[in-house]
């Protein structure tokens, strides 16, 4: 059974920084096509934040470029986040494509002002 866990979230001050964990278990490096980065916030929409393909192709949303850093190393993607802001804050969701899609539970990240 493929699962998906994150890790890494908590409280930060605004400007501060957090390292997020996705590790994909249950399946073969080879078989996770992508793995990618979301956040929901309390009363919207769930976004997607940043992706990594098997390929090593990346992608960010507008809102984080320069900010984020997406990086993975065998069946872990990381989510480097610099200069955290109050908007920021959300629950943080790894996607994995094995190829059908598996999500974790989410890990919170608060930044305060």
């Amino acid at each position: 059974q493929v699962q998906v866990v994150e890790s890494g979230g908590g409280l930060v001050q605004a400007g501060g920084s957090l390292r997020l964990s996705c590790e994909v278990s249950g399946t073969s490096i080879f078989s996770i096509r992508s793995m990618d980065w979301f956040r929901q916030a309390p009363g919207k929409q769930r976004e997607l934040v940043a992706g990594i393909t098997i390929s090593g192709r990346i992608n960010y949303a507008d809102s984080v470029k320069g900010r984020f850093t997406v990086s993975r190393v065998g069946t872990t993607a990381y989510l480097q986040m610099n200069s955290l802001a109050p908007e920021d804050s959300a629950v943080y969701y790894c996607k994995a494509d094995v190829p059908f899609a598996v999500w974790g539970r989410g890990t919170q990240v608060t930044v305060s002002s």
